[in-house]
């Protein structure tokens, strides 16, 4: 009986984990919570309290991606990416790093780019927007920098394929770990030499050994 029943549970953690990916995929939600609740309530275990993690959920959007749209994630990686280091080379000042499902290579129709700038005033950031009539909205979100959770500000441009989301750190934060909340552990960061050659990888696989 209690086999049975850790049987079911995990059935339903990974019925739920492929509905949310489902969802996180073609439905342009971005935020893994809400998939999961949505993906829960439309299984009818709205109650369940064995919800898979971030990472069976990140996991599961993978293969979905593998299955079903492998060429249409192929050239839309290339796309962002390719956009993402046109604006890290204008950013260049900034130390900029990109971040998120655009390296991470789970980068969906609605997915942002984002990238992590170092400076030691958010008002430079702004400044060079200005001074180059960059139209942007400001924001904050939250990041938790080694065992510290902070508020930093945020740009969020307008690009050919989306939006840019720039997330502003002081000038000191380069040297932290700032944490994955999907994939757990250090959030995965590439400079813009780190970019270069993973776009040259996609771009000419053949000419790599």
């Amino acid at each position: 009986m209690f086999k049975d029943h850790m049987a079911q549970r995990r059935q339903m953690r990974e019925l739920i984990a492929q509905a949310a990916a489902r969802m996180i995929a073609e439905d342009g939600i971005q935020d893994y919570a809400l998939a999961k609740r949505k993906a829960a309530r439309q299984l009818g275990a709205a109650d369940t309290h064995s919800l898979p993690s971030n990472g069976e959920v990140l996991q599961a959007l993978r293969l979905h991606q593998g299955l079903y749209q492998k060429d249409e994630q192929a050239l839309r990686l290339l796309q962002l990416r390719t956009e993402a280091l046109a604006a890290m080379r204008l950013l260049e000042g900034f130390n900029p790093c990109l971040t998120g499902p655009v390296l991470t290579g789970t980068a969906t129709r609605h997915s942002d780019i984002n990238l992590q700038l170092f400076a030691d005033s958010a008002k430079d950031v702004e400044l060079f927007l200005l001074n180059r009539n960059t139209p942007y909205e400001t924001g904050e979100v939250r990041y938790k920098l080694n065992d510290e959770t902070v508020s930093v500000p945020t740009f969020t441009l307008r690009g050919e394929t989306g939006e840019i989301r720039l997330t502003v750190f002081s000038s000191g934060d380069l040297r932290k770990s700032a944490y994955d909340p999907i994939e757990g552990g250090p959030l995965e960061r590439a400079k813009i030499k780190q970019l270069e050659i993973l776009l040259a990888a996609e771009r000419y696989p053949d000419n790599q050994s």
